[in-house]
C-alpha cells in the first residue's frame, strides 16, 4: 500500500514540475531545478570576496589618515622605549644575555605568527565550484535544497519522507539523498568570477558550497519528487592505471586527501583502494596520467610520491578452433584433430589422472580430494554479441542479482518500473543473440554471471534433472523445484560454492591472472555423495588413525562409546577440509582446465587512433603505426585542404611515447588523438609452436620470430611475480679470449 501511494503522489507531484520544466519557467512559484555536470577546483584567491578590489579616493584617504596616525604611534613608543633604555643604562639593570626584552619578544611572536599562517592556509588554497545549468525555477543565494545522486529512487524517496516534507526541515536517511545550501552563486566569465544574488532559469552558472555533498554530477531541487539526472557520458573511458605511494609513510594522509580532491576534480579520472591496499589512480592515456600526477603533485597533494610504471589490463579468452594456421593456409580435419590433441597431451601433462579426466571433446571431469563431490564442465566461446551486450549491462545484472539476493532471503524488495522493463530487454536480447541447437533454452538455464556477478561471462546449468530459481526470478519467472528428491537437496546445499568456485575462476585467468571475458561454462554433471556413502582409502585411513587415537584415550566417560563412533566421522569429513571448501577449490580448477581445453587467446585494450597529416608524411605515419602493431582502417581526404584522415586502432599498451614519436618522425605535421574503443582478440596464440609443413618452411622449427602475445603475456606475469617459461641462455659457446696471455 505505502509503494502504491507513494507511486501516486509521485505521478501527481510530476505532473506539476513537467510544464515548468519544459517551459524553462522562471516565475516565483515554480520549482527549481538545477543540473550539476562537473566540479572544478578553483584557487581561493580567485574568488571574488577574496579578490582585492579598487578603492575609492575616499577609502584612499581614510586609510591614509590611518597609517600617518599609526607611524606616529610608533615614533612616540620608539622615543618612549629608547629613554626607559637610557634609564636602565644609568641604574646598571641590563637585561641578561638570552633574555629578549619585552618588545623583542613582540616582535618575535608577531613573525611567528606571520610564518604559521601561511602554512594554516595552505590547505585550503582550492576550492571546488559546482557547474550546473538551471532548467526551472530561480537559483537564490542561500537557498536550500535536495541533493539527489545519480542513483536516486524518487518513489523510494517519497515513501520515506514526510508528505509536506522540504528541504530546511529535518530529512531523515533516504539513500542517495541529502540537503545543502547554496551558499554562493557566481556568473562564468572565462577564467573571472562575479557574485551574484539570484539567477533565474536557462542560465549556466557557478555554485559554491555542494563539496561535501557532491562528488561529481548531481540533480539539485527543491521536491523530492523530481527524477535525477542520468550523469554525463565520457567518451574517453579511464583505462590506463598506476600505483601511488608518499615516499614518507609520515605523508599518507595528505596523499589520500589529495586523491580524494583530484577525484573530485577530474570527471574522467578513478582513484580506487584494491584489496592489497593499493592506493591506484585510473586515467585516460599517457597525457592525462601526466596532467594528473602533476595536479596532485602540484595542487591537491603538494607532497613527494613515487608512482609505479603505467598498469595495462588485459582479459583472457577462447575462441573456435581456427580454419587457418599461422601462414593462412586453409586446415584439414585431420590437421586441426591433430592440434586439439596437441593441446589436450600437452595440458594434461603433470596432473593427476585419479582425480582429473580431460575428454577429446573438451570435457574436463574433476573429483574433490576426499571422492564424495564430482563436476564436468565445459568451456565455450560466447559469441561477440552477447560478450558486448553484457559489458554495456553490467549494472543492470549486478542489480539484478541485487533483487534476487533480497528474494533468496525472503524480504521484499521494489523494483522500479523501468529498471524492470531494462531487465525483461536484456533477457531478450540474450533470447535473440543465443541461437542454435547447442543455446537451446540456455538464458533459461543461466546459473550466474562473472566475475563479482556482473561480469560478462556465464555459468551455464547444463546438469541433468537438476532445477534451481533462474537469475530471471526477479521478473516473475521462479522454476519449480522438486521438494522431494534427496539428491536436489544435497546439491542445493553446495550451489553457492559452485558459483564461488566459478566467480574464482573468472576473476583470474589461468594465462596471467587476468579476468575472463566472453567465455561459458557448461556444467554438465555434478555429483555429491551422502557421508554415509563409502569412503575412499585416504578416508579410511583417516578413520582408522582417529579410531586408534580414541582406543588409546584411558578417560573415556559412558558416553565414550557413542562419542568415539561419531569422531571417526568427523575425522574422516575434516581430513581434507570441508566439502564446501573442495568444491570451491575444484570447481575453480575444473575451469581452468576446460579453458586451457579450447583454442586460448589473449584480449588486448585497443585505442582508436585519428591522424590528421599531409600528404608528404603519410608513409612515415604508417611506419610508425606498423612498428607500434596498429592497424589501418580507412583515410580519406579533406575537401578543400590538403590534408589527410587517417583511422586506424592501436594497442593501449604500444601508445606509450606514440605521439612524441609520430610527431618527431613528422616534425609536427601529423597530430593523432587517441580514444578507448573496444577489447579485441589477438590472433596469435601465446602457446603456438609450428605443425605444418608450410609454417616450418617461414618459421623455422624454433619459431623463434616475435609472439605478440607471448610477449604480453609474459610481461604480465613478470610484474605480478608469476613464472615465466624463458631461456635466458640458449645457444652457449666457449668465450675466446682475443688477447695474447702474458
Amino acid at each position: 500500500m505505502d509503494c502504491t501511494r507513494s507511486t501516486v503522489l509521485l505521478q501527481t507531484r510530476w505532473r506539476q514540475m513537467r510544464k515548468p520544466f519544459l517551459q524553462c519557467s522562471s516565475a516565483e512559484n515554480a520549482p527549481v531545478i538545477v543540473f550539476v555536470s562537473k566540479m572544478f577546483a578553483v584557487d581561493t584567491k580567485a574568488l571574488p570576496q577574496n579578490r582585492q578590489r579598487t578603492l575609492t579616493p575616499e577609502e584612499i584617504g581614510q586609510r591614509r589618515e590611518l597609517a600617518r596616525q599609526r607611524h606616529a604611534a610608533r615614533m612616540a613608543a620608539g622615543q618612549t622605549a629608547a629613554e626607559s633604555n637610557k634609564d636602565h643604562i644609568h641604574s646598571g639593570s641590563v637585561p641578561q644575555e638570552g633574555q629578549p626584552s619585552g618588545i623583542c619578544t613582540a616582535k618575535m611572536e608577531n613573525l611567528t605568527l606571520k610564518d604559521s599562517k601561511p602554512e594554516e592556509s595552505a590547505e585550503q588554497r582550492e576550492t571546488f565550484i559546482a557547474f550546473a545549468r538551471v532548467y526551472s525555477g530561480v537559483v537564490k543565494k542561500g537557498q536550500r535544497v535536495f541533493v539527489l545522486g545519480p542513483k536516486y529512487d524518487p518513489t523510494q524517496g517519497l515513501s520515506m519522507l514526510p508528505e509536506s516534507c522540504s528541504a530546511s526541515d529535518f530529512v531523515p536517511d533516504v539513500p542517495h539523498l541529502s540537503c545543502c545550501s547554496m551558499e554562493s552563486i557566481y556568473l562564468l566569465m572565462g577564467r573571472e568570477l562575479e557574485e551574484l544574488e539570484e539567477v533565474p532559469a536557462g542560465n549556466v552558472l557557478g555554485i559554491g558550497g555542494l563539496e561535501e555533498c557532491v562528488l561529481k554530477s548531481a540533480t539539485l531541487s527543491t521536491s523530492p519528487a523530481c527524477p535525477p539526472f542520468i550523469p554525463l557520458n565520457f567518451e574517453a573511458r579511464p583505462i590506463v592505471r598506476v600505483a601511488i605511494e608518499p615516499k614518507h609513510p609520515s605523508e599518507m594522509p595528505k596523499l589520500v586527501r589529495g586523491m580524494r580532491l583530484l577525484n573530485q576534480a577530474d570527471p574522467c579520472a578513478e582513484v580506487l583502494i584494491q584489496e592489497t591496499g593499493e592506493h591506484v589512480l585510473v586515467t585516460a592515456g599517457e597525457v592525462h596520467l601526466q596532467r594528473c600526477l602533476d595536479d596532485l603533485r602540484e595542487r591537491f597533494a603538494k607532497i613527494e610520491f613515487s608512482a609505479s610504471k603505467p598498469i595495462i589490463p588485459f582479459r583472457e579468452t577462447v575462441v573456435r578452433p581456427p580454419k587457418v594456421d599461422m601462414v593462412n593456409e586453409e586446415m584439414g580435419k585431420q590437421h586441426k584433430v591433430a592440434i586439439i590433441h596437441q593441446m589436450k597431451e600437452e595440458g594434461s601433462q603433470g596432473r593427476s589422472s585419479d582425480n582429473l579426466h580431460v575428454d577429446p571433446s573438451g570435457l574436463v571431469t574433476l573429483t574433490t580430494p576426499n571422492r564424495l563431490a564430482t563436476v564436468s564442465v565445459r568451456a565455450i566461446p560466447l559469441p561477440q554479441e552477447v560478450t558486448c551486450l553484457l559489458e554495456s549491462s553490467s549494472e543492470l545484472i549486478r542489480t539484478m542479482e541485487q533483487v534476487n539476493m533480497s528474494l533468496r532471503e525472503g524480504k521484499n524488495l521494489d523494483i522500479n518500473p523501468a529498471t524492470l522493463e531494462a531487465m525483461v530487454g536484456l533477457k531478450a536480447q540474450l533470447e535473440n543473440l543465443l541461437q542454435g541447437r547447442k543455446w537451446r533454452n540456455a538464458v533459461e538455464h543461466i546459473w550466474a554471471f562473472g566475475p563479482r556477478r556482473c561480469g560478462p561471462n556465464i555459468l551455464l546449468n547444463s546438469v541433468e534433472g537438476y532445477q534451481r530459481p533462474s537469475v530471471w526470478q526477479c521478473l516473475g519467472r521462479v522454476d519449480d523445484v522438486d521438494e522431494a528428491g534427496a539428491q536436489a537437496a544435497v546439491l542445493r546445499d553446495f550451489d553457492n560454492s559452485i558459483i564461488s568456485g566459478f566467480q574464482l575462476a573468472t576473476l583470474s585467468g589461468p594465462l596471467c591472472e587476468e579476468p575472463l571475458m566472453g567465455v561459458c561454462f557448461s556444467i554438465e554433471r555434478w555429483d555429491v555423495q551422502s557421508s554415509a556413502a563409502p569412503q575412499s582409502q585416504d578416508s579410511r585411513f583417516c578413520e582408522d588413525l582417529a579410531e586408534s587415537k580414541v582406543e588409546r584415550s584411558s578417560e573415556a566417560t559412558e558416553a565414550g562409546p557413542s562419542q568415539a563412533r561419531r569422531r571417526p566421522d568427523a575425522a574422516s569429513a575434516d581430513c581434507y577440509g570441508p566439502v564446501s571448501g573442495q568444491l570451491i577449490a575444484s570447481m575453480k580448477e575444473a575451469c581452468r582446465h576446460a579453458f586451457h581445453a579450447q583454442p586460448q587467446r589473449l584480449m588486448a585494450a585497443m585505442y582508436t587512433c585519428e591522424i590528421m597529416a599531409t600528404a608528404e608524411v603519410l608513409g612515415k605515419v604508417y611506419g610508425v603505426l606498423g612498428k607500434r602493431e596498429g592497424r589501418v582502417l580507412h583515410e580519406e581526404m579533406k575537401e578543400g585542404t590538403d590534408m589527410f584522415i587517417i583511422k586506424a586502432v592501436l594497442p593501449v599498451a604500444e601508445s606509450f611515447g606514440f605521439a612524441d614519436e609520430i610527431r618527431k618522425r613528422t616534425s609536427g605535421l601529423a597530430s593523432p588523438q587517441l580514444v578507448f574503443s573496444h577489447w579485441e582478440v589477438l590472433s596469435s596464440d601465446p602457446y603456438w609452436v609450428p605443425t605444418t609443413e608450410e609454417e616450418y618452411l617461414h618459421f623455422g622449427e624454433k619459431a623463434d620470430s616475435a609472439n605478440q602475445a607471448l610477449k604480453y603475456m609474459n610481461a604480465v606475469r613478470r610484474r605480478k611475480g608469476l613464472y615465466v617459461e624463458e631461456k635466458i641462455v640458449e645457444h652457449a659457446e666457449k668465450q675466446r679470449t682475443l688477447g695474447k696471455n702474458k
